[in-house]
């Protein structure tokens, strides 16, 4: 049976919701719904999208690959490809600088696999709604489950840190806390990529 375009609205809306830190509505996401195919395409995954944010003509793109890694060849190339597509079908108006990067070591977390990812590691964790009373979290991350994150977190009343499961579509802001042991792990696993510098490009 066909889908109908119901089936593809809520499809749409459930994404939105899975990649609501990746990129937010506005600019951002309609960006990442433009480049997600041709970078899934060339081997990359674009982390996050942000524009604006530095001189209100910056779009700052975060990509790696499967993997993880990201390598100053490889933010060279992505931002070839992004670039050629961004020519033609222009949806910012007016002139603007294209960067495009690696996450970095204390990078964001902006989907449920990176939670996975990365457990064992230091993390800060905002929400957008209380829970239990709380926005702010910090504490070891111990993965993904059911849609939401699980930290390691000290609770109030209790002598032991406790692990909460926080609903990963509450997540307003993710990232890891820089520590030596973040830092050797990152070059462990990216080698070079983790010093590539940003491919920067004037867009139109």
């Amino acid at each position: 049976m066909a889908s109908t375009g119901l089936d593809r609205k809520r499809e749409e809306a459930a994404d939105a919701l899975d990649t609501h830190l990746v990129a937010p509505h506005g600019v951002p996401r309609r960006i990442f719904d433009l480049l997600r195919g041709p970078a899934e395409g060339a081997g990359f995954e674009i982390v996050r999208i942000r524009f604006g944010l530095q001189d209100g003509h910056t779009l700052q793109i975060m990509a790696e690959r499967a993997d993880g890694s990201m390598s100053v060849e490889d933010c060279e190339e992505l931002s070839r490809i992004l670039s050629a597509v961004l020519d033609v079908e222009d949806p910012i108006p007016g002139e603007y600088n294209l960067e495009v990067s690696s996450a970095g070591i204390d990078r964001p977390l902006t989907r449920l696999k990176d939670f996975d990812r990365w457990q064992g590691f230091d993390a800060k964790v905002e929400l957008s709604e209380a829970v239990g009373g709380r926005k702010r979290f910090r504490g070891l991350l111990q993965g993904a489950e059911d849609g939401e994150i699980l930290i390691e977190s000290e609770v109030e009343g209790f002598s032991e840190p406790q692990v909460l499961g926080l609903p990963f579509q509450k997540v307003s802001e993710a990232k890891l806390v820089m520590s030596d042991d973040l830092i050797r792990e990152s070059l462990k696993r990216q080698g070079p990529a983790d010093d590539a510098p940003d491919a920067s490009s004037d867009g139109e």
